[in-house]
């Protein structure tokens, strides 16, 4: 395919020095590496993906890289995001990342973006950006990195892991200048909310987001100097425990046409909001705190899995599975409210709603789950 990034200047004589291995390559030699440093990639997320997307890319010789990321470093993240350490635990992850990158390829220009990327402001943040990397970590704004790439007619290098599987794609459709399928060709409709479970709830390999991420990283590089065979029309998918490779075919919905016959970009319909909980369906941690001290009669619901809570929870919980729970039905428990918590509330709000459609009218959930019980109640409570 043709390179998506005109060349830049002549390199010097100590930028030659320092990508000569890159120089050495017929793949990309001189002219790419000029492609390389005339290019702006955006990377969204600065965590177990983007981590590895960025270090390589800066050591590359990318000229501007757009970080994009509204977290702050937890302790958690250190066994898979290396371009963090443990002193910067509560710093930006935007700024940690650029510092690391600072010392690593001070010739990488790095646009800090604190931000967490949404519908409304993916186009602004992403424009003049000539391919994205997404390293999302969840649906909402994977779509809305998806759909700002295809209104703004550049590529995307998309990959998601979970556990100990993984996929990376390159998404191009025609209707952004393509020839491949998009996100919702592949994926048409985000799933309900709490429905797939997180890596910070199921777990994730630390070692897989650098396997994975190199391999984003070496299709964003492919794309700007225009070498080899992209991910595009292919779905690579990674089993690390049986430690195999495949890919899967994919294809897009193709070009449309408008009344006159010109073409035309995809309708994207938003997500139908969900209706919103009746206010005695959901407490605030300070609230479920001021219940507990007050001896109201509250039965705690924890719909976590094992694993989550054998990190820690709120004592006296009883375990009840999810599946259960979203198919409207509970054990014989205890006289009182019941309030059903997960870690972040997503889960117990699906439980919520499907319990209450099943007749359970009294049960509420923890509104933030356990996160913010920690935030707000309880800083020594681990939540993983």
């Amino acid at each position: 395919m043709e390179p998506l990034v005109e060349p830049g200047p002549p390199l010097t004589a100590e930028e030659r020095q320092r990508w000569s291995r890159h120089l050495l390559l017929p793949s990309v030699g001189e002219t790419g590496q000029r492609r390389l440093r005339a290019a702006r990639i955006g990377v969204v997320g600065a965590g177990g993906l983007g981590s590895p997307v960025l270090a390589y890319l800066a050591a590359a010789g990318v000229g501007e890289l757009v970080v994009v990321d509204d977290d702050a470093v937890e302790a958690s993240n250190l066994q898979r995001q290396v371009l963090h350490g443990a002193a910067d635990v509560g710093r930006p992850k935007v700024d940690s990342a650029a510092d690391a990158l600072a010392r690593q390829a001070p010739w990488t220009r790095v646009v800090r973006a604190p931000e967490r990327l949404t519908a409304q402001n993916a186009v602004r943040l992403l424009t003049g950006c000539h391919l994205v990397v997404d390293g999302a970590d969840n649906f909402a704004t994977r779509y809305a990195v998806a759909d700002a790439c295809e209104e703004l007619g550049v590529p995307e290098v998309f990959g998601s892991l979970l556990q100990h599987d993984a996929q990376v794609a390159v998404l191009w459709p025609a209707t952004a200048g393509g020839s491949g399928p998009g996100y919702r060709d592949l994926f048409p409709d985000p799933p309900p909310p709490g429905s797939v479970a997180s890596c910070a709830e199921a777990g994730v390999l630390g070692a897989l987001c650098g396997v994975v991420g190199s391999v984003m990283a070496v299709e964003a590089v492919k794309l700007v100097v225009g070498a080899g065979e992209p991910l595009l029309g292919r779905l690579l998918v990674l089993d690390a425990m049986a430690m195999s490779w495949r890919t899967v075919r994919v294809r897009g919905a193709g070009p449309r046409e408008d009344a006159a016959g010109a073409p035309a970009r995809r309708s994207v319909p938003p997500p139908s909001p969900e209706e919103a909980l009746p206010a005695d369906a959901e407490v605030s941690a300070l609230q479920l705190d001021g219940m507990l001290r007050s001896g109201v009669g509250v039965v705690l619901v924890d719909v976590r899995t094992p694993a989550e809570r054998s990190l820690g929870g709120l004592p006296g919980a009883v375990a009840v599975p999810l599946e259960d729970a979203v198919a409207g039905v509970l054990p014989p428990l205890p006289p009182g409210r019941v309030v059903v918590h997960c870690r972040s509330g997503a889960r117990s709000e699906r439980a919520v709603r499907a319990l209450r459609a099943a007749g359970h009218a009294e049960v509420a959930h923890l509104r933030g789950g356990l996160l913010a019980w920690a935030a707000e109640v309880d800083p020594g409570l681990v939540v993983g």
